[in-house]
C-alpha cells in the first residue's frame, strides 16, 4: 500500500521541474496552466530566476505546487494513477498540492489560492516582528513545554511537528529567541532560527486565516479521489466542507507531520512517494518510521525508476 506526499516551503530550487517539462508534455502543460492562472510567467522565475525572489512566500508556494503536479502528471503519463494510492498528504502548502493531485481543487484554482495564501501569510505580520526556529533533538512534548515557557505573554507555539527529533516553533521574535536558549538548556542538540519571512502556523497568522476563509469560499472543492490526511488532525478526510474548514484552520494550526505519517503507517501504508522538489519529507519519514519505504520523484530519471520498480 502506498501514499503520495507533497513537500512544503524550503524545497524550492532554481530549475526545479525543468527537465520534467522538457521530457513530458503533460508536465509542461501544468506550468502553462499555472502561468495563465497567475497572469505571469512564474515558470521563467522557477527555471531561470533569482533564488531570493523564488523564495518569497507568494512565489514559492505556487511554484512548489506546480513542480509537484508536473511530477505527478509525468508519472500519470507513464501509467501511474493517483486513485491507486491509499492516501495523499502534504506538508503545509503541500496539502494544497495533495488536493490538486487528488482532483479536489483544479490546478488553476490551487495556484491562485497559493498566491493569495503566500501573500496573506507574508502580510499578516510586519517583517522582523515574528520568527521561527527549529529545535533539534527534543521530543514534541518537551518542545511544546519550551514554547510555553518562552512565551511570557508573547506568542510562541509549536508550529511543525516534523519528526521525532525536529519541532519548529513560531511566534513573536523575542519569544522564539527565548525558546532557542531554553531548548539548549533542556538538552536540544541544536536550536536555530530559520530563514523565513514570517511566523507561520501560529496565532499571529489570524489575518491570513481570514483572507483564506474568503478566498476558499469562492472556490469549488470536490471530493478527492483518495482521502487526504490533513495536517491539523493527522487523519483522513474526504468531505469538501470539512476540507475547506481544515484549510482555514491550517494557516494558524500545527503541521502534525509526525503523527500523519504514523497514522498512515498504522493504516497499512508501507511506501510513501514524495512528489516534487527535494527529499526533505523522505528524510522525515525515515526518522518517523524506518519500516516505511520512500521514493522521491522530481526528475525524469526518478519517474523511469519508479515505473521500472512497479513493473518488476
Amino acid at each position: 500500500m502506498h501514499a503520495f506526499v507533497f513537500p512544503g516551503q524550503g524545497a524550492q530550487t532554481i530549475g526545479m521541474g525543468k527537465a520534467l517539462a522538457d521530457t513530458f508534455p503533460a508536465a509542461k502543460a501544468v506550468f502553462d496552466v499555472v502561468d495563465e492562472a497567475l497572469g505571469e510567467k512564474l515558470s521563467t522565475l522557477i527555471w531561470e530566476g533569482d533564488i531570493a525572489e523564488l523564495t518569497l512566500t507568494k512565489n514559492a508556494q505556487p511554484a512548489l505546487m506546480a513542480t509537484s503536479i508536473a511530477a505527478l502528471r509525468a508519472l500519470e503519463s507513464e501509467g501511474v494513477n493517483v486513485a491507486d494510492a491509499a492516501f495523499v498528504a502534504g506538508h503545509s502548502l503541500g496539502e494544497y498540492s495533495a488536493l490538486a493531485a487528488a482532483g479536489a481543487i483544479s490546478v488553476a484554482d490551487t495556484a491562485r489560492l497559493l498566491r493569495t495564501r503566500g501573500t496573506a501569510m507574508q502580510e499578516a505580520v510586519p517583517v522582523g516582528v515574528g520568527a521561527m526556529a527549529a529545535l533539534l533533538g527534543l521530543d514534541f512534548e518537551t518542545a511544546q513545554a519550551v514554547a510555553d515557557e518562552a512565551a511570557q505573554g508573547d506568542v510562541c507555539q509549536a508550529a511543525n511537528d516534523n519528526d521525532p527529533g525536529q519541532v519548529v516553533v513560531s511566534g513573536h521574535k523575542a519569544a522564539v529567541e527565548r525558546a532557542v536558549e531554553i531548548a539548549k538548556e533542556k538538552g536540544a542538540k541544536r536550536a536555530l532560527l530559520l530563514p523565513v519571512s514570517a511566523p507561520f502556523h501560529c496565532t499571529l497568522m489570524e489575518p491570513a486565516a481570514e483572507v483564506m476563509a474568503e478566498a476558499l469560499d469562492g472556490v469549488e472543492i470536490r471530493k478527492p479521489v483518495v482521502p487526504l490526511v490533513a495536517n491539523v488532525i493527522a487523519q483522513s478526510v474526504q468531505e469538501p466542507a470539512e476540507i475547506r474548514a481544515l484549510l482555514i484552520e491550517q494557516v494558524m494550526g500545527s503541521v502534525r507531520w509526525r503523527e500523519s505519517v504514523s497514522w498512515m503507517a498504522g493504516q497499512g501504508v508501507t511506501e510513501m512517494w514524495e512528489i516534487g522538489a527535494g527529499k526533505a519529507l523522505s528524510g522525515m519519514i525515515k526518522r518517523i518510521d524506518r519500516s516505511v519505504a520512500t521514493r522521491a520523484i522530481g526528475a525524469p530519471e526518478d519517474v523511469a525508476a519508479a515505473i521500472a520498480a512497479m513493473n518488476e
